[in-house]
Formats: C-alpha cells, sequence, structure tokens
C-alpha cells in the first residue's frame, strides 16, 4: 500500500460541549477511517507516557484491537525521541489491555536510517541566517520497511517550546528520528527563540519536519490520528480528533488547540507554583515544561516554584544527564559561550542538551525553585536552581487542596498549575506590547 491508496481518508470531530468527545465518538472516528483498508501489517506510532493526557493511549487500544480482530498483525513503538522506554507499570496505565510485550523500543542514537538532507540554503532562508548547516532527516529503520501497509501516528497537538505546536511530521522526525535531526532542530529552536514559536504554526523547525516529510516520505502510507485534549483535574477532555492524511487535519487541530490549551492571564503572575506528577515527571529533562509553559506570564522579579515529588535524575540517558551536572542551567549567554569553546565538543555533539539548558533557564528574570526530596537539593542547586524540601512546599502549597488557576496562600496569591504539559501561560499584556 502507497500513500497514494489511502488518500484523501479524513474524518473530523469536534466536540460540542467541554466535556470532549465520547468514548463511542472516538470509537466510531478511528474505526471508520480504518474501514475498507486491506491490510496485512500495520505499524503504531503513539506517544509516550509523557504524553498520557493525549488520550492517544485510548486511540491506540481501538486501533490495535480492531485491526487484530480483522487478523492484522500489528506493531506498536512509541515516539519516545529522547524519553526513556515506557516501563511496565505506565504501559499498563496508557495502553490498558494491550500486551507490554507488543512494544518495539524506539533507539534514536542507533536504530535510524538516513533518508535525505535539508538543504543549508533552506535552512538559513527559513531561520533569517541564524543556522546555516543542512539537517540530516532519519528515521527508525522500521518506518521505511515496504511490509507495513499502513502507519498509523496517534498524538496530541499541544504548544511545544521547540517547534511552536506539537506532532503530526514532529512525531516522525523527533519521537521516531535520529540524532542529526533532533539535536540541530532543537538547536535551531533554541537559537531562534522559544517565545518567537511557542503556540504557532509554520515555525522554522515546523518547515524542517514538514521538507522532510514531502521530500522523503511522500510515498508511504501515513495516517495521523491527532488529537486536542485538557486535563485540568485527573479526567481527560478530547475536545478534538482530526483523523487524515495530509496537513490540513494538523492546521485544523491547531486552531482548536490555540483556543484550548493557551491561556491568556490578564497580568503578569508574581509567583506561580506548578506539581509534577511523580509518574510521569522524573527528571528535568520533561520537568522543565514548567518553566517553558510559564515563563510568558511571569512577571520580572517573579517566582516559579516547581514541586517535583517524582524527581529522581536531570536527563533522560546518561549522556544528557552528565551533560546537565557538567554545565547547568546558567542561561542562554552562557550556554551559547560554552557551546562555543573549542574543547566542549561533548556540548556541540549534543546540541538537544545544549539547547535544553537554553530552554530551562530564565535569564535571570524570574526564580526557579525545584521542590524535591531532600536528599537530592544539593544536586538542584548545583545545576543552578534554587531548591525546597518537597514535604514542606507540599504542606503549603497542597495540590490536592489548590485550585487551578489563582489561589490565596497565607495572605499571598499564586497562581497554581498541576500540569504543564498541557497548556501555554501567557501574560496578556506582555503578548499584545
Amino acid at each position: 500500500m502507497t500513500a497514494e491508496d489511502i488518500r484523501g481518508r479524513k474524518i473530523y470531530k469536534v466536540a460540542e460541549h467541554y466535556e470532549g468527545l465520547s468514548t463511542g465518538e472516538i470509537m466510531d472516528a478511528v474505526c471508520g477511517s480504518l474501514e475498507g483498508l486491506d491490510l496485512k501489517r500495520v505499524l503504531i506510532l503513539p506517544p509516550d507516557f509523557t504524553r498520557y493526557h493525549s488520550n492517544a493511549g485510548q486511540i491506540t487500544f481501538i486501533c490495535y484491537h480492531t485491526l487484530t480482530e480483522r487478523g492484522v498483525d500489528v506493531d506498536i513503538m512509541p515516539a519516545l525521541g529522547t524519553h526513556v522506554p515506557v516501563t511496565r507499570e505506565q504501559w499498563e496505565l496508557m495502553f490498558a489491555g494491550i500486551p507490554y510485550e507488543k512494544m518495539i523500543v524506539h533507539d534514536w542514537r542507533n536504530d535510524v536510517e538516513k533518508i535525505g538532507e535539508i538543504p543549508a540554503e533552506y535552512i538559513s532562508e527559513i531561520t533569517d541566517g541564524l543556522w546555516n548547516e543542512p539537517v540530516m532527516a532519519e528515521v527508525n529503520r522500521r518506518i521505511m520497511d515496504d511490509s507495513y501497509d499502513l502507519i498509523i501516528s496517534p498524538g496530541q497537538v499541544v504548544p511545544h517550546e521547540v517547534i511552536g505546536m506539537s506532532n503530526h511530521s514532529k512525531n516522525i522526525f523527533v519521537g521516531a528520528g535520529g540524532s542529526d535531526m533532533i539535536n540541530k532542530s532543537h538547536m535551531i529552536g533554541a537559537v531562534y527563540g522559544m517565545e518567537r514559536m511557542m503556540g504557532r504554526d509554520n515555525t522554522p523547525v515546523r518547515k524542517i519536519f514538514d521538507y522532510a516529510l514531502e521530500h522523503f516520505l511522500s510515498d508511504k502510507p501515513i495516517l495521523w490520528m491527532l488529537t486536542v485534549t485538557s486535563a485540568e483535574n485527573i479526567d481527560i477532555h478530547t475536545h478534538g480528533l482530526f483523523i487524515g492524511t495530509d496537513r490540513e487535519c494538523f492546521k485544523e487541530a491547531v486552531a482548536l488547540a490555540q483556543k484550548m490549551n493557551i491561556y491568556f492571564i490578564q497580568e503578569p503572575v508574581s509567583k506561580c507554583v506548578v506539581y509534577l506528577d511523580p509518574m510521569e515527571f522524573k527528571s528535568t529533562w520533561l520537568g522543565n515544561k514548567a518553566v517553558y509553559r510559564t515563563r510568558m506570564m511571569i512577571a520580572d522579579g517573579g517566582e516559579l516554584i516547581v514541586l517535583a515529588p517524582g524527581f529522581e535524575r536531570f536527563g533522560e540517558d546518561r549522556e544528557t544527564d552528565k551533560l546537565i551536572v557538567k554545565y547547568g542551567y546558567k542561561g542562554r549567554d552562557k550556554v551559547l559561550e560554552e557551546f562555543g569553546k573549542p574543547e566542549n565538543s561533548d556540548l556541540r555533539e549534543n546540541m538537544s542538551s545544549a539547547a535544553h539548558l537554553i530552554h530551562g533557564s530564565s535569564d535571570g528574570r524570574f526564580s526557579i525553585t525545584y521542590a524535591v526530596k531532600d536528599i537530592y537539593r544539593a544536586e538542584i542547586e548545583g545545576v543552578g536552581y534554587e531548591s525546597a524540601d518537597i514535604d514542606e512546599m507540599i504542606r503549603k502549597y497542597d495540590p490536592a487542596v489548590l485550585d487551578y488557576g489563582f489561589n490565596d496562600v497565607d495572605g499571598e496569591t499564586i497562581f497554581f498549575i498541576p500540569n504543564p504539559a498541557l497548556g501555554l501561560w501567557i501574560d496578556k499584556t506582555r503578548f499584545e506590547s
């Protein structure tokens, strides 16, 4: 099967109320998109547990059982990018009803094929001359395996610090991509400026992925299943499901996500408290979404407190962990200074880590305090953050008691966010100026 064989398949569902689409509506849309296809082998590329609230787990479950009941051989490879593999416990929460043994682990450093190159001239043009090197397009070798009749890519469209809005071609070229694309795309985003991109479509990084998709994978039968969700409490609300074979489904999902996942605050916030679910967030590599998604609403001289009871490490693998410990979250100028030194080849060879260090600092504009287990406080302070004891902070800022948004705690006003991965918060006065 080729891309031409599935071209034009399109089912869009938008909820009529805030509670979102029902399970039945989601099932009808997913099953309807698979009707009439003569399939023998299918690859599904869902997000990993860091996108638990995407509802992609339910969509993957529906696809898996619908297809296997028809005798189709189904492989599932979470789009890990640089993240650690999904644990059994996480799998059983997100992909309940699918055997854990069905999981294929993507290895972004070794298990990829080079399929083309985005030319330097094009990169320079779309970045206003800020980056003048080519980028190699690499994907997991299974994506190039012609024995798959169909590749299904479920996932969530939501504001994102590296690309502007997550998913679609990003799910392929980062989630199932290789080191050159991941490293350079992250660094390009950092150099260009994430505040110029977050919450927007058609950013330079998005254009890089779209170029690679159009030029190197246009013959692949990829069916996108894109969600727009929110989950201010525990329940997931699926506001929209956009299934299609081209970029139009992504464009429609972006428009809805901009309405549902970007929150304009009327004035800058002096103190923001963010809670990181310990099941989902165990590292600053992931937990720094608390920094990325709130930085545009926090006042100059303000304070961000990150409640991180599950913190265990900085990076998602040993290499990134070592780099974070070595260089720290010291600000954009300091990272770029270290990046430019000939002796720091380790930083240049791991550009996504350099970009992460830039993104994870407030550049001195507001303070960042990580509240962690007491045994990790020295490590947190060693990379440039302030630290606090998690038990003390949760007694004061109890996530089970606080409401999303503004709260009064001991006479001070704080803004509480229970999950930073599901939105982007912007000071409206800063945005308008």
